[in-house]
């Protein structure tokens, strides 16, 4: 087999939880094709270059061999070369800079005086 198309691929060798959400990224710009925007009919070859972006990553592999079937983990090396650089893996560590206070869980609402805390340490930019 030399040809299979984008969805199935992207599902069989594990990028994706599903075909939908793999043909869903196709539809909407997220999966590039040796640079180009493809649809998730496009068929793909062996050495073609795939790119993806979830969230902040943009990931890099090279089709090494189509297969139409979805493979164990283990055997996802044998289809699918990753050649992202780790400078985009290293976004995954990034810690989040959101304004947002950890509250142990089941504690509820915060009291009036929290909220006073809160909205000061809001206004004063944390």
């Amino acid at each position: 087999m030399e040809r299979v198309r984008l969805d199935k691929y992207l599902w069989s060798v594990r990028l994706y939880k599903t075909r939908s959400e793999a043909a869903e990224a196709c539809k909407n710009g997220r999966v590039l094709v040796n640079g180009v925007a493809a649809k998730s009919s496009k068929e793909v070859n062996v050495g073609e270059h795939i790119e993806l972006r979830k969230g902040p990553v943009h990931y890099q592999y090279i089709v090494a061999q189509p297969l139409e079937h979805r493979v164990g983990a283990a055997l996802v090396e044998q289809y699918i070369t990753n050649i992202t650089p780790q400078s985009e893996l290293e976004k995954l560590n990034a810690p989040v800079e959101t304004i947002f206070l950890k509250r142990d869980r089941g504690t509820g609402r915060p009291t009036k005086k929290e909220r006073r805390e809160i909205d000061r340490l809001m206004e004063e930019g944390f």
